[in-house]
């Protein structure tokens, strides 16, 4: 029989034991599955002079010679935005937004509303989740995000990159004190209001990206992924997490763009959602291309459901890296367009292959990526002019908007909401 001393006891320690039992995580979100929904990457890594973030114009351009991006934005919309040295057509400053503004946050979400794209993947690169001061410094746009994404009813979800991990004294320890921090501090999965966190079968979905590509400086067998994805799943406080790898597109072959060791294998069968990196892997300038990106998404797909696991194929309107190539790579200058959009074509044909390959759930790399070229927001077909050997592509006369409006069509035919077409929509 238990004295009065000892029920007491007993009752403090199942209460501390049940309270840490207990994950952080709110019980219910408006997107429960990835299943259904077109998600982007959302890099919010662009930076004007004068923001107050002292950063200049970072991501954008180090000199007027020295320009990193192959797009320029459509900034008509934008509250605030930051005169350039570039000039326009007419004689006017070219100008820039800022992703350190709330208001441009906003105005992104606020776009994913309008043209149904269901939400994104805030990109945090590890150099930003290294110490508690670079944690707080690289959560400004994530906090406006989480606003953003509440307030628009869209899904939001965390991907780390491990781009900057280095080869010799780190790990992946830093990510899951940064995990702690975004889910005590930032209240990323149990935010006040609408509950917008991504989750696959009811968990938190955490992206880590950049496992299995070699060019890479750390060796995956020794920076700590295994203790990560336990972390992330099993922790009773902070886990219970939905973990998504991000891998090269040839991982199931362990070959070209991918290293050859099995143990990417291994460290697969422990997450939960694959996704390949097939950004620069596919281009409409090989004859039936297409049917080479439909056999690899049947392979991947197969493999996955023999190991119990979800398959995210990534789909890209186009590539062009040639301006920031110029100055950081002068030996391999990589070609303006290299990539072609073709007016949206290309990238119908990416989302048609995948929906008819039986693909549930899609991510589009990327939102505002327009250093590569990949972006889908809003660019012009009217960049700066007389800019020397610095080449901008354009939007092939479509509107600013062409591609938001395409993923909306691509999310709906996902969802079964509009028939299946191979022959890319055209607004009416």
């Amino acid at each position: 029989m238990l004295t009065k001393r000892s029920l007491a006891l007993y009752l403090l320690f199942f209460a501390l034991f049940t309270g840490h039992a207990q994950t952080r995580h709110a019980k219910t979100s408006l997107f429960p599955s990835y299943k259904g929904l077109v998600m982007a990457g959302y890099q919010g890594w662009f930076r004007a002079e004068g923001d107050g973030s002292n950063s200049g114009f970072s991501h954008y351009f180090a000199s007027e010679k020295k320009v990193g991006i192959d797009l320029w934005p459509d900034v008509s919309e934008y509250e605030k935005t930051y005169p350039t040295p570039f000039k326009l057509a007419d004689g006017s400053a070219a100008r820039l937004f800022s992703s350190y503004d709330k208001s441009t946050v906003d105005l992104h979400f606020k776009w994913m509303k309008d043209y149904g794209v269901d939400g994104v993947f805030m990109q945090r690169f590890f150099s930003g989740v290294r110490t508690p001061e670079s944690r707080k410094r690289s959560s400004v746009v994530l906090q406006h995000a989480l606003e953003a994404s509440a307030n628009n009813s869209r899904a939001i979800a965390v991907m780390y990159d491990l781009s900057g991990l280095r080869a010799a004294g780190e790990d992946c320890s830093a990510i899951i004190e940064d995990w702690k921090y975004l889910v005590d501090e930032l209240k990323v999965t149990n935010r006040p209001g609408n509950k917008t966190y991504l989750c696959q079968g009811n968990k938190p979905v955490v992206a880590i990206w950049g496992i299995g590509f070699p060019d890479r400086p750390y060796n995956i067998r020794n920076i700590g992924l295994e203790k990560l994805i336990n972390f992330l799943k099993n922790d009773p406080q902070y886990g219970g997490c939905a973990v998504m790898l991000g891998v090269p597109a040839f991982w199931r072959d362990l070959n070209a763009d991918c290293i050859k060791d099995p143990y990417l294998h291994t460290i697969l069968r422990k997450a939960d959602i694959v996704l390949p990196w097939t950004v620069q892997r596919f281009t409409p300038l090989l004859h039936n291309d297409m049917d080479r990106y439909r056999d690899l998404l049947a392979g991947d797909m197969d493999w996955c459901r023999k190991n119990n696991l979800d398959y995210v194929p990534c789909i890209t309107p186009g590539f062009s890296w040639h301006n920031l190539s110029t100055y950081e790579f002068p030996d391999d200058v990589k070609p303006s367009g290299s990539i072609p959009r073709q007016g949206g074509r290309f990238y119908w044909q990416q989302v048609s292959t995948t929906i008819q390959a039986g693909a549930q759930m899609v991510y589009v790399a990327m939102f505002d990526e327009v250093n590569e070229a990949t972006a889908i927001f809003k660019t012009t077909d009217r960049p700066p002019v007389n800019v020397g050997d610095v080449q901008f592509i354009g939007m092939d006369g479509k509107p600013s908007d062409h591609y938001l409006w395409l993923t909306g069509e691509a999310g709906k035919m996902l969802r079964k909401e509009v028939p299946f077409s191979s022959k890319m929509p055209q607004r009416k």
